[in-house]
């Protein structure tokens, strides 16, 4: 048998980093982060137990890329969703509401995600971190911000107090109020956007919604269409199982 092609390498490679963070946000949204093994995640994701450690160097990064993974695709969605449009105003909008969403449609899973940024090691460098960091820094661009270098760290951190806010256990901030809050921040539009839990699949919204689409093994999928079948490389709404791999050098 001829040895595989760098480029299969690598897609393989991509295949199980891809399916290791799908399984972790799976997990930890349904059973918490302390609940939540590697072995555990390794199963889900139909992976050996060693290639977690392979890609990731403990259960806090693999969640936090996963966790990050997300929201960039959350966020992506968001501003790209039909009516497409360029007007910096709706955009904010939108990029406040689809954060605020994961609040609202994953507690379990961003509560646990905030807490682990207070952890000693705080954000993990990733590839799903600095790409969450490049849509928020040019969604801030296109609102009109004379310094996204002042203005996005801003952004990044009134959109976290805004999540642990709605968050804190015994005494959270109901959601609408907190996304009134920042649009008088932004001095946006009250039409604008689209307020967390009222979309129009808002009544299917539920903490284990399938989240297949952010983490397609294939080529990446447009938003999820109610009564559409999952995209390549799904079934039933979780990654497709393969055999265990070996870790690809």
């Amino acid at each position: 048998m001829s040895p595989r092609s760098a480029s299969v390498n690598e897609e393989l490679r991509r295949r199980s980093r891809e399916r290791l963070l799908q399984a972790a946000v799976e997990l930890v949204d349904e059973h918490g982060f302390e609940a939540t093994t590697l072995a555990d995640i390794a199963d889900r994701a139909g992976s050996a137990r060693g290639l977690v450690s392979y890609y990731f160097p403990g259960k806090r990064q693999l969640v936090q890329s996963a966790v990050h993974r997300l929201m960039h695709r959350t966020l992506e969605e968001a501003l790209e969703r039909e009516p497409r449009t360029e007007d910096g105003g709706e955009r904010l909008a939108r990029a406040i509401d689809a954060i605020l969403g994961l609040a609202h449609d994953h507690p379990v899973l961003m509560r646990q995600h905030m807490a682990g940024l207070l952890q000693a090691e705080g954000f993990v460098q990733c590839p799903e971190q600095r790409r969450l960091s490049e849509l928020l820094s040019d969604t801030v661009s296109r609102h009109g911000s004379a310094d996204v270098t002042a203005d996005y760290p801003m952004l990044r951190a009134t959109l976290m107090g805004a999540v642990f806010a709605a968050l804190v256990p015994g005494v959270p901030m109901p959601v609408p109020t907190l996304r009134a809050e920042l649009f008088r921040r932004y001095r946006l539009g009250w039409e604008l956007g689209t307020p967390p839990g009222s979309g129009p699949d808002a009544a299917a919204a539920a903490p284990c919604q399938d989240l297949s689409r952010f983490f397609a093994t294939g080529e990446r999928p447009g938003p999820a269409v109610p009564g559409k079948p999952a995209e390549q490389g799904t079934r039933r709404g979780r990654t497709e199982r393969t055999a265990p791999e070996k870790p690809v050098q």
